[in-house]
């Protein structure tokens, strides 16, 4: 039986399809050029086009009303930045004290007077003015005497209804309506000028299974009010639904692939049948793209499904940019043909660019599923709409953009076309989509997306939009900013991309480059990847048959034997390997060979020393299955938890060989009177003592013993009892890295072996991760030894406690505390030990 086994199967089409995610972005963007080389009169005419849009929007004015107030308070500045911290939390605080503490805390931040009177609009300079005497008023609460407890119990009711007024003003510039019905009446005026509507239930994913099924009846009654209101119209011509498929269920990712596709897919199907009976569009919403994978399977099904044949009304939404969306194109467009009918496709940029740069980061992948330049992602979506163009048969192509040169090229290159439609955000746009749609503008339709619902689900779209609307680099801000120049704004994206000699943004370094030249970040695995998934498990499966065996290394050397049975956590009738004890005789031979050692390691230049560490990172990067295997065969970790574990060694290896070339190569020179010459050199203390635990077999071991090697020490290594077969695979790849073996040795057993250890005259340091008790025992034991002091690194457990108040976002208080509850199985010292809630959100 295999061990390990990808959930998700897909079809062969999706290796062309993830191979993208690593290529090359300079390649990735070469590609895209030819597919977008365009005639120079059709460029011509783009520009122009384009031009002539952009001085229409002007024509009509700077912004006013919210859109003014936005342009003034940018991300650019100070005070654009509070407003929109206020916007994400106050909403959503129910007790009027933490509203008052927070607006207190922001509102103080801004230097509001500097922006009095700049505006043209009189309502953002009304609103600069009372942010500005909101925040005298709040200063003046710093001070003492009678006017403050006047101002505590009459200023501060009015100026907490005040600001959450205003942040609720802002909050439905971007939702239509609290309710369907209201949304559906309000949508008339725009369906006059030749708007359509694609409705959207607000809300992220689902943390549980009840607020999936929240989500679910929501979008059960919208579809229906919908329909109802449809009239018939069809797919393209009546408004529609944009489902987010993470609000349906509470484990939507990748490594729950099964259960999300026997779960997820029924509840799915019943949405699509009920929109197919009304006859209305019925979209699947963008997620990040480490879920693409899922939402192709899902949308796969769901369009082979025999009950939806015929059926035109199913949709997707395609960020462009990330890499694998041209790809993606070709993908639809073959299940499209393979149904003879035509699927609806939306283009648009994509809404979480930070976050999946972020999260690659973080995860040390060997690249960005997102271009990491505006403009790239710009010429990827014109490549992404040629093809769709190209294919009438497969798509109703519909272009989400409030890009006035996107705009421009789509018409350009659609012709006479008119089967196919824009898009733009509630709250954005209308200046540039008023000139597109009706009979006074080109007759081209533009469908609105309109979110719908209450504050407490408005949060993080409304980010979304503030960083959409206030960054200094959007378009949305740039084309009403008198001070940017037109040619600028729609300048072309393709002529810009091409004139660039460095395709990746030079400040957005490679996952890999994170810490710039002085180490690398260790390598992570994507598991969203299944071709990653694949090969990663082949691995796994090939070292999960061994009989691993561990006992003491000395001078190099493991002694093997029967042993102790080392059995599965996971499974106690599967014997993993044995392991055999160190006796007091192998620990006193250590012992001596380790201190007659130290000496020559401690002159082994520093950088010679360094380099080891990292021969051994490259090697424990080589060797991931093998050790993955391992620390869910012995240590019952989880395979997310084993590729943090292996990592963090990895850091180690690399950030203590970058210290050591700093801290232990030339001699510092100290400053001192004339004549002299003071240097301070750092080195060795003899033979360390490391005792490392069970909960990070690797990672902490590890990070002890190579600190203490790589500062010039010899090192005994005592490993927790339960975990020996991980730390004698370490230390072999440590050995084979080029450290000498009588400079490090293994001695694994109880703790009797620690205790002799640390009694010992000759240990010169002792470096322990345990508990709190122990540590003790270590720290009596050292302080009776005669002689200098020894010094003990010690990290023990604690009480470790999160207080949540009101302005907290639940939803991230429970991924947060499930995590810290149940990964690593809640074994680690800084776990959540003490969790407060505040009564008003509990």
């Amino acid at each position: 039986m295999k061990y390990f086994q990808p959930s998700l199967v897909s079809d062969p089409l999706f290796a062309a399809i993830n191979g993208a995610y690593r290529v090359d972005e300079s390649q990735h963007v070469a590609l895209l050029l030819k597919e977008t080389l365009l005639p120079p009169a059709v460029k011509q005419s783009i520009d122009r086009r384009a031009w002539t849009l952009v001085e229409e929007v002007r024509r009509q004015g700077l912004p006013r009303g919210i859109d003014g107030l936005m342009h003034e308070y940018d991300l650019s500045n100070q005070e654009g930045v509070v407003l929109m911290c206020l916007a994400e939390a106050l909403l959503r605080i129910p007790d009027a004290e933490t509203a008052d503490k927070l607006i207190r805390d922001k509102i103080s931040l801004g230097d509001w007077e500097k922006h009095m009177g700049r505006s043209e609009s009189t309502f953002v300079n009304a609103s600069s003015w009372g942010l500005m005497l909101t925040g005298r008023m709040v200063k003046l609460k710093d001070s003492e005497g009678t006017f403050k407890r006047m101002l505590q119990h009459s200023g501060e009711p009015l100026i907490r209804k005040a600001i959450t007024q205003a942040m609720g003003i802002l909050g439905r510039q971007f939702v239509m309506a609290r309710t369907v019905k209201t949304a559906l009446q309000r949508s008339r005026n725009d369906e006059k000028k030749g708007y359509r509507h694609s409705f959207d239930m607000l809300g992220e994913a689902a943390r549980t299974a009840v607020a999936a099924e929240h989500y679910y009846r929501s979008y059960q009654e919208a579809i229906a009010a919908i329909g109802e209101t449809a009239g018939g119209r069809g797919p393209v011509m009546g408004p529609g639904i944009s489902v987010k498929l993470s609000a349906l269920h509470p484990r939507y990712e990748l490594a729950q692939g099964g259960r999300v596709i026997n779960e997820l897919l029924p509840r799915l199907r019943a949405l699509a049948l009920l929109a197919k009976e009304h006859n209305i569009a019925f979209n699947i919403d963008s997620e990040e793209a480490n879920r693409l994978d899922l939402s192709l399977e899902l949308l796969k099904r769901l369009f082979t499904d025999p009950a939806l044949k015929w059926w035109d009304g199913l949709g997707l939404a395609l960020p462009t940019y990330q890499k694998r969306a041209f790809f993606v194109v070709d993908w639809l467009a073959e299940l499209a043909r393979s149904q003879k009918r035509r699927l609806m496709i939306r283009l648009v940029k994509g809404a979480y660019w930070d976050a999946e740069i972020k999260r690659a980061q973080e995860l040390g992948l060997d690249g960005y599923p997102v271009f990491t330049r505006k403009a790239s992602t710009d010429v990827s979506y014109l490549a992404c709409a040629r093809k769709v163009l190209a294919a009438g048969d497969a798509f109703f192509p519909q272009f989400a953009t409030h890009n006035a040169h996107t705009v421009a090229a789509v018409m350009e290159l659609a012709g006479q076309r008119r089967d196919f439609e824009f898009q733009r955000l509630h709250g954005m746009g209308e200046a540039l989509y008023d000139q597109i749609v009706g009979r006074q503008g080109f007759n081209i339709p533009c469908r609105i997306y309109a979110p719908i619902g209450n504050h407490e689900d408005l949060l993080a779209y409304l980010v979304r939009r503030l960083l959409e609307n206030g960054s200094n680099t959007s378009f949305v801000n740039r084309i009403v900013d008198r001070d940017a120049p037109i040619e600028e704004i729609v300048a072309d994206p393709i002529l810009k991309v091409s004139k660039l000699t460095h395709i990746p943004h030079p400040r957005i370094p490679a996952p890999r480059d994170l810490y710039g030249t002085g180490r690398l970040n260790s390598r992570g695995i994507d598991v969203s990847d299944l071709d990653c998934l694949r090969e990663l498990a082949n691995g796994i499966n090939d070292a999960s048959h061994q009989y691993w065996r561990a006992g003491p290394i000395i001078s190099g050397t493991l002694r093997s034997g029967e042993g102790r049975a080392i059995l599965s956590p996971a499974d106690k009738r599967r014997q993993v390997g044995a392991g055999v004890d160190a006796t007091e005789e192998e620990v006193d031979r250590a012992l001596t060979l380790a201190s007659c050692a130290y000496p020559a390691w401690a002159d082994t230049p520093a950088e010679t020393r360094a380099a080891c560490l990292e021969r051994t990172a490259d090697l424990l990067e080589a060797e991931t299955p093998a050790l993955l295997a391992l620390c869910t065969l012995e240590a019952g970790k989880t395979l997310n938890d084993g590729i943090a574990e292996v990592r963090e060694a990895v850091d180690f290896c690399r950030y203590y060989a970058a210290r050591a070339r700093a801290d232990f190569g030339e001699p510092q020179i100290l400053p001192g009177p004339t004549g002299e010459r003071d240097q301070l050199r750092w080195h060795g203390r003899g033979v360390f003592a490391c005792i490392s635990p069970w909960n990070f077999p690797l990672a902490i071991f590890m990070g002890q013993v190579t600190a203490a090697l790589v500062a010039g020490n010899s090192v005994l290594a005592k490993p927790a009892e339960q975990t020996p077969l991980i730390a004698a695979y370490a230390v072999q790849l440590l050995h084979r890295a080029g450290v000498p073996g009588n400079v490090l040795h293994l001695l694994p057993g109880d703790g009797a072996v620690g205790a002799r250890l640390v009694d010992d005259e000759r240990i010169g340091g002792v470096a322990f991760t345990g508990s709190t008790e122990t540590a003790r025992s270590i720290n009596r034991t050292l302080a009776a030894r005669q002689g200098s002091i020894v010094p003990l690194i010690a990290e023990t457990g604690g009480q470790n406690v999160m207080l949540v108040d009101s302005s907290a976002l639940p939803e991230q208080v429970v991924v947060d505390v499930l995590a810290s509850g149940f990964q690593s199985a809640g074994q680690r010292c800084s776990a959540l030990r003490v969790l407060y809630v505040q009564d008003d959100i509990a």
